[in-house]
């Protein structure tokens, strides 16, 4: 394979010269951060036509949207430093210098819904309200971001060869990200690499979330809902693809993935939530009909 090609072989499809960044009058400009842009776009666009489907200010979705992209890729460096303390902790300048990669969705997302409880203390909104417009957006973003991570050959996991595989030239990718696992599977005398394709994985586990959102959006119970849905959601289905990535973060001085723990909580705290909830409601139903 060549350094700028990607393949998926049992699905027939050889991708060549795919690549990381495109030239605009000398400047290098990266395709990840297009995507992710675009991706943030669609996402406050969705939001903001939902906002205005429930009568809902659009212009607060816009405005609360200034605050959380700046506020989402702080939170998302943070997480990231925090639990790779030990490659920044003697150059603390590199800390800042983000285009080298570096940044968590799990960050990103609780410095959202950290500045979107500030913001709407400000605002006198409800909180569940607003976070109920904002989350489809936020997967649909998530959804289009992951392909930023195809365009720079991350966020891959262990070695298969399920019907999804995905082939990246050894060249391509960073060292780091090779596993035993896979360096054991390398055919001899080739020069890629055959791994499960999880940024694609999480990309259709969100397309599916963000359809049963869609649906059930209008038939929800209570403010929250679909905020708890998409805690629990994106939770479930992140516990298990994170067990199979080969770049995930681990609780310093352990080898617990930091995600795949705080998926499984977010998971088990927004199914619990949600029962308690229709629960109450029941019985406060019941008792108002006696």
């Amino acid at each position: 394979m060549d350094v700028t090609d990607i393949a998926f072989p049992h699905l027939g499809i050889y991708l060549e010269n795919v690549p990381r960044n495109f030239s605009v009058f000398g400047f290098r400009i990266a395709f990840y951060g297009v995507i992710i842009g675009i991706g943030i776009l669609c996402g406050i666009l969705m939001a903001a036509y939902i906002a205005k489907k429930e009568d809902t200010n659009p212009d607060l979705i816009w405005d609360f949207a200034i605050y959380a992209i700046v506020c989402s890729i702080i939170g998302a460096r943070i997480y990231y430093v925090i639990f790779e303390w030990d490659v920044y902790r003697n150059d603390l300048l590199s800390i800042f210098n983000i285009r080298k990669g570096g940044l968590a969705i799990y960050g990103a997302v609780i410095a959202a819904f950290i500045t979107l409880w500030i913001y709407c203390r400000v605002k006198k909104q409800s909180f569940l309200h607003i976070a109920d417009i904002c989350v489809p957006g936020l997967v649909l973003g998530q959804i289009i971001g992951r392909w930023g991570n195809f365009m720079n050959r991350e966020v891959f996991g262990e070695y298969t060869d399920n019907l999804l595989a995905m082939r990246l030239p050894v060249d391509a990718v960073r060292s780091s990200d090779i596993s035993e696992s896979i360096a054991r599977n390398m055919v001899e005398g080739t020069n890629y690499i055959q791994v499960h394709p999880t940024f694609l994985y999480e990309g259709l586990w969100n397309l599916a979330l963000l359809l049963l959102m869609l649906l059930y959006r209008r038939h929800k119970k209570f403010q929250g809902e679909m905020w708890l849905l998409y805690l629990g959601g994106y939770g479930l289905g992140r516990a298990w693809i994170e067990g199979i990535r080969t770049d995930t973060l681990f609780i310093p001085h352990t080898t617990i993935a930091v995600s795949q723990v705080l998926a499984v909580v977010l998971f088990v705290a927004a199914l619990a939530a949600d029962i308690l909830i229709r629960i109450w409601m029941k019985r406060r139903g019941s008792g108002s009909e006696r």
